[in-house]
């Protein structure tokens, strides 16, 4: 057909790694990075700001969020990338997918800077205020999503492309390092600084006014590297295949990869009346699109709602698992600084030993043995570990057998990200055509975090003892407890693997092949 003969497609496809393709990761990579910077580092500061803004005196246990605010701060983020990624997903078809690239970065730097000077005369106000401007940090961030991972497979060749967009997030996990570590350091700074003593042996004393800052520089600190970002991203070209396929500019598309490539390639000019003249203006919601390419969205939709749903109820499980192994003290027992150091230290043993090397196998195998065997080995692993954890539950949280429940643990994260949440990244940005590319990974990608905000405040309040001793201490109603919600995780992962059946393997083949833009 004539879109497998444009020369310009064809160079894309069989290029060797070059140094653009490295220069195309660490641009899009860098902006991953500060997404989950940005995204889990304030799960790192809320207890923090419990101790801060809502101590009681008098009371045998810290300030703590009140449930409602928890939940909202949690949750209003991934409202705001719901918007970024419906949004900049449809404006990443409609004009171009680096028109708005530059811009989502601009909503990550101001949205980080300005939560960190989140203001107003009372608690809840300074609440509100954080709360807003971490909504905007949402709109940039879910903008970035269906954005970086359509240029990254632009722009890769079919070869290696899913080591390139794989490489992209898993910059994730460095992300999410960074904030452990900047946590860490600006916490141990200030307890060595002030030496706060415990808050069952003085209350007041336990939260120096010092520690205001402390959760201020953390959130702040999300700016810098997408700071850094932004030059690169304005100097990118458009994408080939946007240019040629959706704008129907053959001899830009060409003049800009010649460059790219450092290759001499044609325009075609004689080809430019068969783009033009296609019929490729079906829409998301026509006839055509449901025939050609309905269940590939529904299993993109399903896949990434599931797993979002199992890996952010696994984040507020860490909570109660980190009490229950004794890695996280007793409340009472630490100052508001200590808390923080010991939150953080140990969800970066995770990151370390779990979540990093989940995503680097990912980037070694994926074009090895392809994206969907890792999405079921993924989704039935992540299975296993779960429901053995919770039939064991009870004897794994013993003092001898502790280190066997944080080392099962680990593997869930290890799986999760040697599996569905690097695949159901990848796939949207491989199997749609080019006219609704970005689209269709927006709506994949919104549908995932209407999972995670199933996940997070379902399972805050799910994984509540259920026998409602937790209640005075945390301000949450009873609930099933860890055991049980593991039960329920483990069942819903199973949903996971039924509806990957329903996406294709681009493994191999050329975006055009897999996507049908070949005309067959």
């Amino acid at each position: 057909m004539a879109l497998e003969k444009l020369q310009v497609l064809h160079a894309l496809d069989v290029a060797e790694t070059q140094r653009y393709h490295v220069r195309a990761v660490v641009i899009a990579g860098m902006g991953f990075f500060a997404d989950a910077y940005d995204l889990f580092c304030i799960a790192l500061v809320t207890k923090l700001l419990g101790r801060i803004y809502y101590h009681v005196p008098g009371r045998v246990e810290p300030g703590r969020l009140p449930p409602r605010l928890e939940a909202a701060i949690n949750g209003v983020t991934f409202c705001g990338m719901i918007v970024g990624q419906l949004l900049f997903g449809w404006l990443g078809d409609k004009v171009g997918r680096k028109k708005f690239y530059g811009k989502t970065i601009m909503l990550m730097i101001m949205g980080s800077f300005l939560s960190g000077l989140s203001f107003g005369n009372t608690a809840d106000g300074v609440m509100a205020t954080l709360c807003f401007f971490r909504f905007w940090l949402g709109i940039g961030i879910g903008g970035d999503y269906p954005l970086s991972a359509t240029i990254m497979s632009e722009y890769s060749n079919k070869r290696t492309r899913g080591s390139f967009v794989a490489a992209v997030f898993a910059m994730e996990g460095f992300g999410v390092l960074a904030g452990c570590i900047v946590t860490l350091v600006a916490s141990a700074t200030f307890q060595a600084r002030f030496n706060a003593p415990a808050y069952e042996e003085d209350p007041a004393a336990s939260t120096p006014p010092q520690a205001d800052y402390v959760w201020r520089i953390i959130l702040m600190v999300g700016a810098i590297p997408a700071v850094f970002t932004y030059h690169w991203r304005m100097k990118m070209p458009e994408t080939a295949r946007y240019t040629a396929l959706v704008a129907r500019d053959a001899e830009k598309a060409a003049h800009d990869m010649s460059k790219v490539l450092k290759v001499d390639i044609t325009c075609e000019p004689d080809k430019e009346d068969s783009i033009t003249t296609k019929d490729r203006d079906y829409g998301v919601f026509s006839r055509r699109f449901a025939r050609r390419h309905g269940l590939h969205l529904l299993g993109a939709v399903a896949c990434w709602f599931v797993l979002d749903v199992v890996f952010y109820s696994q984040n507020i499980l860490q909570e109660e698992i980190f009490s229950d192994v004794k890695w996280i003290p007793k409340a009472r027992t630490m100052s508001a600084l200590e808390e923080a150091y010991r939150v953080s230290r140990a969800q970066a043993i995770i990151a370390l030993c779990g979540t990093l090397p989940g995503y680097w196998f990912t980037i070694a195998f994926i074009d090895v043995v392809g994206r969907k065997a890792i999405q079921f080995l993924g989704f039935a692993m992540m299975t296993g570990f779960m429901l053995f954890i919770a039939a064991l539950y009870d004897n794994l949280t013993s003092p001898s057998r502790r280190i066997w429940l944080v080392v099962m643990y680990t593997f869930t994260f290890f799986f999760t990200n040697f599996g569905p949440n690097s695949t159901t990244f990848i796939v949207p940005a491989e199997i749609f055509p080019a006219h609704l590319r970005t689209t269709c990974h927006g709506i994949s990608a919104a549908a995932g975090k209407v999972g995670a905000i199933v996940g997070t405040f379902g399972f805050m309040y799910a994984a509540q003892k259920a026998d409602g001793s937790e209640a005075t201490e945390t301000g949450y109603p009873s609930g099933i407890g860890v055991r049980a919600s593991l039960l329920v995780l483990g069942a819903s992962n199973v949903l996971g693997i039924l509806f990957t059946c329903l996406l294709p393997e681009p493994k191999g083949r050329s975006l055009e092949e897999v996507s049908g833009d070949d005309g067959e």
